[in-house]
């Protein structure tokens, strides 16, 4: 019996390019087979949270940090020529043309091909994230389920 390859991604970054770089690697990954982990944690646990807002009671720190982070993968920012979110207008004008998947898409058709989604629960306690502000069908773990997933992946990248 086969065993599948497996390949773990850290999404560390709340970038529009880098996040969409870990979702076509993983959609890749998961097309050929590879069991996939997404483990989001830090910025990149923006791409997790849904666009609207959800009505939670947070304290100072949790409402500063929640306004101050993209709602939700169509709203990220790009690492290098942002203008003032001018440039993810560009780019994504841009992917329009040439038929590219914007990020959001690229997530669900991870969710449709089993990749699994995780949010780093410490984070989410230190930035004051709460389940009800991310994605359904995603898991919710710490270093250590991460730690797990890649001690036995072929790939494993941080991004």
């Amino acid at each position: 019996m086969l065993e599948n390859k497996k390949t773990t991604i850290v999404l560390f970054s709340g970038d529009y390019d880098k996040a969409m770089a870990a979702y076509i690697i993983a959609n890749g990954a998961a097309a050929y087979d590879h069991d996939v982990t997404i483990f989001h944690t830090f910025w990149g646990l923006n791409a997790l949270r849904t666009e609207n807002q959800v009505p939670i009671k947070k304290n100072f720190m949790e409402k500063m940090f929640g306004k101050m982070m993209p709602r939700g993968a169509g709203k990220l920012g790009l690492s290098k020529m942002n203008f003032a979110g001018m440039g993810p207008k560009m780019i994504k004008h841009v992917m329009k043309k040439h038929n590219a998947m914007p990020l959001p898409d690229l997530i669900e058709m991870a969710q449709e091909q089993s990749v699994k989604l995780v949010a780093c629960t410490m984070t989410m306690d230190l930035l004051g994230l709460q389940k009800e502000e991310l994605l359904d069908d995603i898991e919710y773990a710490g270093v250590a389920a991460y730690l797990g997933d890649a001690s036995d992946g072929n790939v494993n990248l941080f991004i």
